[in-house]
């Protein structure tokens, strides 16, 4: 549905180290960067989906999720992600509010966002 989405974020330099770490697991990278404007678009197969750019007014309320093919993959970015600097918003487990097989964590970025993998597949 979404060709690309994009952040305002305060520290294009920390957040483009945090969103490296805790979307690597999910295998993004950046693909894309213009470090003298102080953006980067994060993808997979060459792709930016997902772009940061050091810009006002910060962005600070937004939810993003990523999918992620395993639970597994769901809880590796949780961890790597809390590595980075994020701050807990939600442990990895299973969400039966959403439906019976959302698999899901959630972390603050370094500006605030909530930032999600979720898996939909059964365990």
């Amino acid at each position: 549905m979404f060709d690309h989405v994009g952040l305002n974020v305060r520290d294009y330099a920390a957040s483009r180290a945090f969103y490296e770490r805790a979307l690597g697991p999910l295998g993004y990278s950046v693909v894309m960067a213009f470090d003298e404007w102080k953006a980067c678009g994060f993808g997979v197969e060459g792709q930016p989906t997902f772009w940061i750019s050091e810009r006002e007014p910060a962005t600070t309320g937004t939810h993003v999720a990523f999918t992620a093919p395993d639970r597994a993959t769901v809880d590796a970015f949780h961890e790597a992600a809390l590595d980075a600097g994020g701050i807990d918003n939600g442990r990895p487990g299973v969400r039966e509010q959403y439906h019976p097989t959302y698999y899901g964590a959630f972390v603050h970025d370094l500006d605030g966002n909530n930032v999600e993998a979720v898996c939909h597949a059964p365990a």
